[in-house]
């Protein structure tokens, strides 16, 4: 079991545009260029999210897309389910058919409980995960590296002092 790449992008595109939209629509082309993402994919993620109310476009100069709700009212779970990205860990997408017995009839494989309850905590878990969690940790690390950036700026620019040999 894996999240694919649509899984990953709907996120990270999800991601920003969340960080973004305080300043007014964010357009597609912007989120493409600056998450390396075809264009023609977003379009399509897009709108998905539209049909399921999540996000909503303004059109015209100045357009784009934003939240339809606010980020906090948003799960990862939410992201991922309206691109239509499985989260099913058994090998049957848990019709519970997943093996064939002697006769041709299709049964369930002994882990496939381990499997559907995997799927389920994974749900669950997605589900326990707002936007705004993942806003919140992208402002954090952005934070963190601008600190950095300056404590590495003010260490080089800071005079180098040498202590004279007294006589």
């Amino acid at each position: 079991m894996r999240l694919t790449t649509k899984g990953r992008f709907a996120v990270t595109a999800m991601i920003d545009l969340a960080l973004r939209q305080q300043s007014g629509p964010v357009t597609l082309a912007k989120i493409s260029e600056r998450q390396s993402i075809s264009l023609s994919y977003l379009e399509r993620l897009f709108g998905r999210w539209r049909r399921h109310e999540l996000v909503e476009s303004t059109r015209g100069p100045g357009g784009g897309y934003s939240l339809a709700r606010l980020a906090r009212h948003i799960t990862v779970a939410d992201i991922i389910f309206a691109v239509d990205e499985p989260l099913d860990a058994t090998k049957c997408g848990g019709k519970g058919d997943c093996e064939v017995d002697e006769q041709g009839n299709r049964i369930q494989c002994m882990t496939h409980e381990l499997w559907a309850t995997l799927s389920r905590k994974m749900v669950d878990y997605l589900d326990s995960v707002s936007l705004q969690d993942l806003v919140d940790q992208q402002r954090m690390r952005q934070l963190e590296a601008s600190v950095r950036q300056q404590q590495k700026t003010q260490s080089v620019s800071a005079p180098i002092r040498t202590q004279q040999a007294t006589c």
